[in-house]
């Protein structure tokens, strides 16, 4: 009896399993076809997000072009050539402070790299490039002239 006992059970497990995986097998059919469209959405998904960066980049790199031919023509400032701007007109920090508008304290500060002049004095930094040394000379006076409690040349 024990061997009828144990055919049984092992047709009524056979018989089960069966019917379970009748039952299972559209489910699995079905999770695995979600794991791909899951897998596709998630490449969209990093495609999309680099897409967007990259136009982010662009537009970033677009807006401060079109800025400034907006506002009018955009001027460089590097220390060392303001340095050089300076000693080739023989002026002193507070006579090219005079100059451009500011204090001889800010020319200083500008040419040690501890601050950036501001687009104004970009400006009036620009003109000064094209000056000689007389006529950067005939400027300070005419400003010395205008402004009689300014600090006298040395």
């Amino acid at each position: 009896m024990a061997d009828i006992a144990g055919l049984l059970k092992s047709e009524i497990t056979r018989l089960s399993n069966k019917v379970a995986r009748q039952h299972f097998a559209p489910l699995r059919a079905t999770v695995t076809a979600q794991r791909r469209e899951i897998t596709a959405l998630k490449r969209q998904i990093t495609a999309l997000e680099q897409q967007i960066s990259r136009l982010q980049r662009r537009e970033s790199q677009a807006a401060p072009a079109a800025a400034p031919a907006e506002q009018g023509p955009r001027h460089r400032f590097v220390a060392k050539g303001f340095r050089s701007l300076r000693e080739r007109l023989g002026l002193t920090a507070d006579e090219m402070g005079a100059l451009v508008g500011v204090s001889g304290q800010s020319v200083y500060n500008w040419e040690h790299q501890k601050a950036k002049p501001r687009a104004r004095q970009l400006a009036a930094i620009a003109e000064l490039r094209g000056l000689g040394k007389k006529e950067a000379r005939a400027r300070l006076e005419a400003l010395s002239a205008a402004n009689p409690q300014a600090p006298a040349e040395s």
